[in-house]
């Protein structure tokens, strides 16, 4: 089971990146009862798997610097910062403030986060 770290910073380079399956991906890091609340909208899982295909066609590169984290039994949380660049060489840098509740088997099972738009 991959730990919070590789949640945040793995997790973003496998749904851009990776020839697996969105779902197969998806379903590694969350339970199928997923609820994912980023800046007041809820996704579902195949909310999530769906987000992939947009992400494929458009990011070239990503990066993600992990400022802080905190994990206490099945909560977590976290502030990052990532960096994509476009394949229309337009970067986007987002800052993400992530909360997180684990399912027994360590998966993320509920997601609150709330980002912004910063400059490059």
């Amino acid at each position: 089971m991959p730990g919070f770290h590789a949640f945040l910073t793995r997790l973003p380079y496998e749904l851009a990146f990776s020839r697996e399956d969105p779902a197969t991906i998806v379903d590694r890091y969350y339970t199928p009862d997923l609820e994912y609340r980023n800046d007041g909208i809820v996704l579902d899982r195949q909310r999530l798997i769906d987000h992939a295909r947009p992400a494929r066609r458009k990011a070239r590169e990503l990066e993600i610097e992990v400022h802080d984290t905190l994990i206490d039994d099945d909560r977590a949380a976290a502030r990052y910062t990532m960096t994509v660049l476009t394949r229309k060489d337009t970067t986007l840098q987002i800052e993400v403030h992530l909360f997180a509740r684990f399912a027994p088997d360590g998966r993320v099972q509920r997601v609150d986060s709330i980002t912004r738009t910063v400059k490059p």
